[in-house]
């Protein structure tokens, strides 16, 4: 039956420097873990609260795997599209164990670096993927708009409008 659907998206930071490794066919994967975090306050205790996630990253696309391993850091942000997949190993210690991680498919699934240049993004040039927020000069002061029938998008079109939000 169609119509399932398996996407995950995270915004997190990269816990370590991601690892990329080469197949014995060739083709490389890159992995990395990056938390998320949610915060609230406690009703009882009025005290804020914080509970973080960990998820761990597999990235089978090569081009997004060269972007990842060039320039996320550990720290980086990143925004991840990809899907849950979950698959069974043997450790190092003969156990049998299993895991669940988000994967960025060889079609399927986005990486956006969203750390501006100057925090912790430096190096990345032009390349695409990354997010550097345009810095706003103050505006100009402006002469009041002449009544040309048109709406202006930056005057306020009268009276006070605190009255009219529901909440």
């Amino acid at each position: 039956m169609a119509g399932y659907v398996n996407k995950v998206i995270l915004i997190g930071r990269l816990g370590r420097d991601p690892e990329t490794r080469t197949l014995q066919n060739g083709s490389k994967t890159t992995s990395f873990s990056i938390a998320t975090s949610e915060t609230w306050n406690d009703k009882a205790s009025g005290e804020r609260k914080e509970k973080t996630q960990w998820h761990r990253i597999v990235i089978w696309n090569d081009r997004i795997g060269e972007i990842a391993d060039k320039y996320l850091k550990k720290g980086s942000m990143v925004y991840i599209e990809g899907q849950l997949e979950s698959r069974k190993f043997t450790d190092k210690d003969g156990a049998e164990r299993e895991i669940t991680e988000v994967v960025i498919q060889r079609f399927k699934g986005e990486l956006t670096l969203m750390d501006s240049r100057q925090s912790g993004g430096e190096g990345m040039g032009d390349q695409g993927g990354g997010y550097a927020p345009r810095e706003r000069a103050a505006a100009p002061a402006r002469a009041p708009a002449a009544r040309s029938g048109a709406p202006s998008w930056d005057a306020p079109r009268g009276g006070d409008m605190d009255d009219d939000i529901p909440f």
